[in-house]
């Protein structure tokens, strides 16, 4: 549940840098989600037949800040995505360094605070930092998107202790993976331990076969999710069998 709204598939999918348009939509049916981000810059010439085919696949728009490096720019970034797609979902991002593209937290908490104020309901784009989690839920957040690992370098969930202690810190709040997960392994590993979601983009539109990679996508992150709420067992320090020895018939 993102702000009231109900969703059956826990990916979020990007729809920058497929290999043609037909690829994107197909990969789009393919993962069966239900919310994509679109970014604002990807208007231009063709800007009017890119959102005619965002609108045949019939999905939810998340329009995101992407390139964003001040609060003013990702507030008025925003209220144009509000005119151009019509919702008031934003995925909110504000980066404070150009390298690893991390987001500033000073200027994200101002900008959710704004945007919030102006009807926004915003997902933005932080780190596993608990005192930024709360002061974005203060600013009147409903939803974290913690990073998993910087934009598109695909290395999985690098501090996976943090997120574990995010996840447990913030256990009636929803949290989505964003950044990062190059992989269905990842994905899921980030659903084993509790996560809501898992937003992404490069490793599907990179993929040899984007449309065979959003398949893999959609069933780890559900078989991650099933096996979160069955309950995974417990590391041992040593073996333990299955079969008990006591009670087996002795052959001697």
């Amino acid at each position: 549940m993102f702000y009231d709204h109900k969703i059956n598939s826990r990916l979020l999918l990007g729809t920058a840098g497929y290999p043609s348009p037909e690829i994107l939509s197909d990969a789009i049916i393919e993962s069966q989600t239900e919310i994509i981000t679109v970014s604002l810059r990807r208007e231009g010439k063709a800007g009017a037949s890119f959102r005619t085919l965002l609108n045949q696949v019939n999905k939810k728009f998340l329009p995101n800040t992407a390139g964003c490096h001040t609060v003013k720019e990702a507030v008025t970034t925003a209220q144009m995505a509000r005119e151009l797609f019509n919702t008031d979902w934003i995925k909110l991002e504000v980066i404070g360094n150009a390298d690893t593209l991390q987001p500033d937290p000073f200027a994200l908490v101002e900008a959710a605070r704004i945007l919030t104020q102006d009807g926004f309901k915003v997902f933005p784009y932080t780190t596993e930092d608990l005192i930024v989690g709360e002061k974005l839920l203060e600013a009147g957040c409903e939803v974290l998107m913690p990073w998993g690992a910087p934009i598109g370098s695909g290395q999985g969930l690098r501090n996976i202790e943090a997120l574990r202690t995010m996840r447990a810190y913030f256990k009636n709040v929803p949290l989505i993976v964003d950044a990062g997960i190059g992989s269905p392994s990842q994905a899921a590993h980030a659903m084993e331990i509790g996560f809501d979601g898992i937003l992404l983009n490069t490793a599907v539109a990179k993929a040899k076969d984007p449309i065979l990679m959003a398949a893999a996508f959609r069933d780890a992150i559900v078989a991650g999710h099933h096996a979160y709420r069955a309950g995974i067992m417990e590391k041992r320090d040593m073996a333990y069998a299955s079969t008990p020895i006591y009670g087996l018939a002795d052959f001697n």
